[in-house]
């Protein structure tokens, strides 16, 4: 009898010709809302998702939340974002890199006080990282 075949893994994937926008995903006709995060050129990436892409006016029913924390006391207000999202939305915390006075730890520390979940992390930019948050699924 012949030697069997080695499965072959699947090749990891490779995302470093996707926009940002596609990593972070977005989407046509999602409802997405913008908070505290000033960097310009992203900021030009969502205007063609207007109407659908609210700056500063928080509500209710987003798909995705894009929160700026650029300071650790900023992450207290996770637990309202939890409020804006639909049950399988998400928010990304965009935070500084390297930075000692707002750590990964503490946006994960915040998230988890605010019962959400952290399942996905993106460069943001240069300077930025992005930690995305979830609801539970067992609390969908």
């Amino acid at each position: 009898m012949p030697p069997r075949p080695k499965k072959l893994r699947p090749a990891e994937r490779d995302y470093s010709d996707r926009s940002l926008l596609d990593k972070l995903g977005v989407k046509r006709g999602q409802k997405i809302l913008v908070l505290e995060v000033l960097d310009a050129s992203f900021l030009n990436e969502m205007k063609p998702f207007a109407p659908s892409f609210e700056e500063k006016k928080p509500a209710a029913d987003m798909d995705l939340v894009f929160f700026g924390a650029e300071a650790k006391e900023l992450l207290k207000n996770l637990t309202r974002l939890r409020k804006y999202i639909v049950a399988n939305g998400g928010i990304w915390v965009i935070y500084p890199k390297g930075k000692q006075h707002i750590r990964e730890i503490d946006v994960i520390a915040a998230g988890k006080s605010a019962r959400l979940t952290d399942n996905k992390v993106c460069s943001f930019s240069a300077t930025h990282t992005a930690l995305r948050f979830v609801i539970p699924l067992a609390q969908r």
